[in-house]
């Protein structure tokens, strides 16, 4: 595509990674191969809870290129836990998971063993016969069992609640006191997590003679990672390296810090050899992080015309087994965004994280806000019932007004100071989805059967906060053939950054896009970098990129001044040159060829001041009553996201957001039994929704309202879009069926689920 090289940033470039992806010639860790390469398969507990009494490797030490199986008592240091990267709840400490298990096991899929060979092949046939005796405890399966003491996962903790704390604004308890109306509901999102086509792998190579460990298939956070690593093998950050490779998607659940992360790196020291594991889908399943399983009991006041004058409710997360390294963010971020964009004076939240016998949890593309838009946009649609009035004039009087920006949410969570809502325009994004969604025209389908399906519309709002700090960092290089090089610690997660981040760094230089080259997420590149989360790569990595070019642009002049001898005053920089009045010029490649030492600028961006993207979506389904199937017949969603680097990227990532977020209302599930044993091991079981699914769905990004907590003026665009969908469709699906009485207030809305509703609405019995 050919390009004025003076305005890149807002246009709908085409991403420059797909050619490569796309040709077969990516680089992912499987395709990683160095001399002498070891494989690894862990040997996880099969069982949910128990003491580890035993473990015997001979049979497997017997087998033909077996090099070793290592357990906790190989690990001769004391042996490490997982760390918490964010949402450091209070109390949570000693919840946290051991890169091993040593003398406990709570999960289906822990590890308690690593065995070693000269292929995968033989390493999966030796763990086979590895025999690990697990004397039993009694399983906690789900919350309920957690809360009545039964049986704890950590004895001498004598509770499964991690963490627990009481948080609001206002005086809840007097606005209750004094409501006219007031409704309680209980609701809940099912367990689920994210399924990336590729799955976690490390390749790790351990240097004896220089004693330098690197390891390849870092994600998301390889700064992090790696000091966490380096500590735990008792070295300093500079003896490790975390190199980033291509990514097939990632979605939260890639790139946090798992017992595998020390497991491989130490068996690759331990042996003297490099050392790779690839995670099958199996293992995913039960081992990566899940997420998005809690329960809320949640209370609404109002005045006598409709106003929200309060809202209290208890939030409670189940965790798994231990508290992970983002673990804290589910219920925390569900009791922050409880409120949306609506005006509510007074707050009160009692936000609990209890362990069970399950696989871990963690973030997962917008924690917390999925879940939290369900229970309060679906209570929003049961309110504006009980009043008699339309579910969108419900919104219309109590959304934020833009004459109250900002607007002060004061500190729902614990670890984090008081912010609030910068800019916007709530209603009018409002009005436009609604027009969209042709709200007032199909007033007469809503609740009628036609075709033999009954028909409705769903509606929902939402905002959230992106960027999380602390900062991002950024150098810029010019080489000898004046093209640009730039290391960024943003992580590249299939999110375009190569793209969006070239078009940046073009329009700072003034110069054509195809001259810049972005690398990013290595320890090797960057003394220092954050990652990729809470859509932050744009407002931190992009922002960090603008402050390198303003400082290379001024070590331009500097060296071309030094080399005429003229005043720096004397010097301009233009569209990739340096001139002077006396029409002296010099292009960025004479430049580079003509001073000594290496053209470089370092830029960085930090702020606390995170911007709020905001919008409204609808839908428009069809259900059938007789099989409880659901067809989604439109779905429209109106955001805005202020400035977009590439809108053809964040229309992407709106639309693959809201396909996810189908896929937790419609199909995914794990499932546990009572004796916390996955039912739910491959995608045989786990369904997840195909391209062929959900074809009417429409995407409109505005930019409207450009935050100035930054100086691109971005706010993230990659996680908020799936925030709304839940409540959207189940508001659609009460509305369709507002005859027979039906309202969802559990995910997942499968369709023997939704079939039990509409039968158990007509009387019927049901087994």
């Amino acid at each position: 595509m050919t390009v004025s090289h003076n305005n890149y940033v807002g246009r709908p470039i085409p991403r420059t990674e797909d050619p490569r992806l796309l040709r077969g010639n990516g680089c992912f860790v499987d395709d990683m191969h160095r001399l002498g390469t070891l494989h690894a398969v862990i040997v996880r507990s099969q069982i949910a809870h128990g003491h580890l009494r035993s473990i015997d490797a001979s049979r497997a030490l017997l087998i033909p290129g077996v090099c070793a199986v290592l357990t906790a008592a190989d690990i001769k240091s004391e042996i490490g836990v997982l760390p918490f990267r964010i949402a450091p709840l209070e109390g949570a400490e000693p919840f946290r998971q051991p890169v091993i298990a040593s003398k406990r096991v709570r999960y289906v899929g822990e590890p308690v063993a690593i065995v070693i060979a000269e292929s995968r092949a033989i390493a999966e046939d030796a763990a086979e016969v590895v025999d690990v005796s697990i004397e039993q405890i009694e399983p906690v399966p789900d919350v309920t069992a957690a809360r009545s003491g039964q049986s704890y996962l950590f004895e001498e903790q004598r509770t499964n609640v991690a963490s627990r704390y009481q948080i609001g604004r206002g005086k809840a308890q007097a606005a209750f006191e004094k409501a006219a109306y007031t409704r309680r509901e209980q609701f809940s999102v099912q367990r689920h997590t994210a399924m990336p086509m590729e799955m976690r792998g490390l390749l790790a190579e351990w240097n004896s003679q220089t004693e330098h460990m690197t390891v390849w298939g870092a994600a998301k956070v390889p700064f992090f990672n790696r000091k966490v690593l380096a500590g735990m093998l008792g070295l300093p950050n500079e003896k490790v390296d975390l190199i980033e490779l291509d990514v097939g998607g990632a979605f939260g659940v890639r790139g946090e810090f798992y017992p595998e992360d020390f497991l491989v790196p130490f068996a690759s020291r331990h042996l003297g050899r490099p050392v790779k594991w690839q995670e099958d889908r199996r293992e995913h399943m039960m081992a990566t992080n899940h997420s998005r399983e809690i329960y809320c009991d949640v209370e609404i006041a109002c005045s006598s015309d409709g106003l929200i004058l309060a809202l209290r409710a208890q939030v409670i997360a189940d965790l798994g087994a231990y508290v992970g390294t983002s673990g804290g963010i589910l219920a925390s971020r569900a009791g922050q965004f409880l409120a949306g964009p609506y005006r509510i004076p007074d707050i009160d939240l009692d936000i609990l994280s209890i362990v069970t016998n399950k696989t871990p949890a963690g973030s997962y593309r917008g924690p917390g806000r999925f879940e939290s838009s369900f229970f309060r946009e679906r209570l929003f649609d049961m309110v504006a019932r009980d009043f008699g009035i339309d579910g969108l004039e419900f919104r219309r009087r109590n959304l934020i007004s833009q004459s109250e920006l900002p607007y002060d949410i004061g500190q729902l969570v614990p670890y984090e100071g008081p912010t609030s809502y910068e800019c916007g325009d709530y209603l009018g994004v409002l009005q436009d989805c609604a027009k969209a969604i042709g709200w007032t025209e199909k007033a007469s389908i809503r609740g009628r059967r036609i075709d033999g399906k009954y028909h409705g519309l769903g509606f929902g709002c939402f905002v959230d906060s992106s960027g999380a700090g602390p900062k991002e960092n950024a150098t810029l290089r010019i080489e000898k053939s004046g093209s640009v090089s730039v290391s960024v610690g943003s992580s590249a997660l299939g999110q375009g950054i190569e793209t969006a981040h070239a078009q940046i760094c073009a329009d700072q230089l003034r110069i054509p896009m195809d001259r810049i080259s972005i690398s990013h997420g290595s320890t090797t590149l960057l003394s220092e970098g954050f990652g990729s989360f809470h859509s932050r790569s744009m407002i931190m990595g992009g922002n960090a990129i603008v402050a390198a070019s303003v400082n290379m642009i001024e070590t331009l002049k500097a060296r071309a001044a030094k080399y005429w001898g003229i005043p720096l005053s004397d010097v301009t920089y233009e569209d990739g040159h340096l001139r002077t009045s006396g029409r002296r010029l010099l292009s960025l490649a004479e430049l580079a060829c003509t001073v000594d030492g290496p053209l470089e600028a370092f830029g960085s961006f930090g702020t606390k001041m995170k911007p709020f993207g905001y919008g409204s979506h609808a839908a428009h389904v069809a259900v059938d009553v007789d099989t409880g199937h659901v067809e989604v017949v439109d779905y429209v969603a109106f955001e805005d996201v202020g400035r977009m680097i590439n809108p053809m990227i964040v229309h992407g990532q709106k639309i693959g957001a809201i396909v996810q977020g189908l896929g937790g209302v419609f199909l995914e599930h794990l499932m546990y039994d009572d004796r916390a044993q996955l039912l739910t091991g491959s995608l045989a079981d786990y369904l997840l929704p195909i391209a062929t699914d959900f074809l009417n769905i429409r995407a409109v990004a505005l930019d409207l309202t450009r935050t100035t907590r930054n100086p691109l003026g971005v706010k993230g665009a990659g996680e908020d879009a799936i925030a709304p969908v839940a409540g959207v469709i189940g508001n659609a699906i009460a509305d369709a069926l507002t005859s027979f009485g039906v309202e969802p207030r559990n995910l997942p809305i499968t369709p023997p689920t939704l079939w039990r509703l509409i039968h158990q609405s007509r009387g019927g019995a049901v087994a």
